[in-house]
């Protein structure tokens, strides 16, 4: 714990955390909030469990990109205010690397240059990123490695189990291709090289599909890019051959709207997976043009990665905020809470993402999809 810190708390009185388990842009964009705790969203917040008065110690939360509308409109709003809820007085600097792994170690070195005394962080590259945490750990530093598993030092790893996560989506796809997987191949389109996650994905997809659907054709996908996914999709196609598809595996909804594009253009309707639960995703699922989403429920991820960072601020054990562990791909055993994902498709879209307050109906059936969500009994 760094000398700054100590002063805090020497002057602090530390009160009961309540330490249940909870279950992009340039540097011009990078901002501090000051302490502002954000808009509260889909469902965020819930009353605090105790609070921890740690003065104005500063937090930092670094995001990888903005993309992906999970990142703005759930997982920001969500730690904010419930850092807000266990650290009144906690000032939270904000940092988004718009897919920039150079940036966001830029934004590393300027939160500890700004006294942040711990870091939220989800690396754009879990590797690249191994010298900014072994920098902060230098420094007395913590850092939490949110969503995706940084290397180096890290103190704490909030994610959902991501092998599963593959796993379920390929469960999924194999489940409705079903007997059509003797007729043709199915096309993959996997995550960013740089994501940790996306090899696990990757890797949970695989020991569902191998020995049940050829695959005919296989990317990984930098950046996670919807247009170089629709590029990808479409190359899978003429590859393949339109008439022997049968599948294609999405790693994410994002990149599924590329890839139900592609699939569009040509006249092809196969069934198609997707992750993150975003609502675009959720009206592919109406449609009939997507087949199902993983849902990650934000607010368990953003709850505990909020409580891991003030407990850590206080010098307080993490104790079963983080049940297990984990090791990092630089050989680092780091505390972690892995929580369950969630299947959603046609039938249960009502009780688990409107039932969560992540979309309301009206959100999800708007007049495109009116008469699709009837058909669903959204309506």
């Amino acid at each position: 714990m760094s000398n700054g810190l100590r002063r805090v708390l020497a002057v602090a009185a530390v009160v009961s955390l309540g330490l249940g388990a909870a279950s992009c842009g340039s540097a011009k964009q990078s901002s501090s909030s000051g302490g502002s705790s954000g808009g509260a969203s889909a469902g965020g917040g819930g009353s605090a469990s105790g609070t921890v008065a740690v003065g104005a110690v500063r937090i930092g939360l670094l995001l990888p990109e903005s993309k992906t509308t999970r990142y703005e409109q759930f997982d920001r709003p969500l730690i904010e205010q419930r850092i807000k809820q266990l650290a009144p007085d906690a000032q939270i600097d904000y940092y988004n690397a718009n897919q920039d792994a150079t940036l966001q170690q830029t934004q590393v070195d300027t939160a500890l240059t700004k006294g942040d005394k711990v870091l939220i962080l989800d690396a754009v590259d879990a590797k690249s990123i191994q010298s900014s945490v072994q920098k902060a750990h230098a420094a007395g530093v913590k850092v939490v490695a949110y969503d995706r598993l940084a290397q180096g030092p890290a103190d704490a790893y909030v994610s959902f189990d991501n092998h599963k996560v593959g796993e379920l989506q390929g469960q999924a796809l194999v489940a409705a291709v079903g007997d059509k997987a003797n007729a043709g191949q199915i096309f993959m389109i996997n995550g960013s090289p740089t994501d940790p996650n996306a090899a696990d994905f990757k890797a949970g997809a695989h020991s569902a599909i191998d020995g049940k659907l050829k695959v005919g054709k296989e990317y990984d996908t930098p950046q996670w890019d919807p247009n170089t996914a629709n590029q990808e999709a479409a190359a899978a196609i003429t590859a393949i051959g339109g008439s022997n598809v049968v599948g294609a595996y999405s790693a994410n909804d994002g990149m599924a709207a590329g890839v139900a594009t592609a699939l569009k253009a040509s006249g092809l309707s196969v069934p198609l997976t997707g992750q993150d639960a975003q609502l675009d995703g959720i009206q592919r699922i109406v449609a009939g043009t997507q087949t199902m989403t993983i849902y990650k429920p934000f607010k368990p991820e953003t709850d505990a990665a909020a409580q891991m960072a003030v407990a850590l601020a206080a010098g307080k054990p993490l104790g079963n905020l983080a049940p297990t562990s984990v090791t990092n791909g630089s050989g680092n055993k780091v505390p972690a809470n892995l929580i369950t994902p969630i299947v959603v498709n046609k039938d249960n879209i009502k009780t688990t993402v409107v039932q969560d307050g992540l979309y309301t109906v009206e959100q999800i059936c708007t007049p495109d999809y009116a008469a699709a969500c009837k058909t669903a009994g959204l309506q």
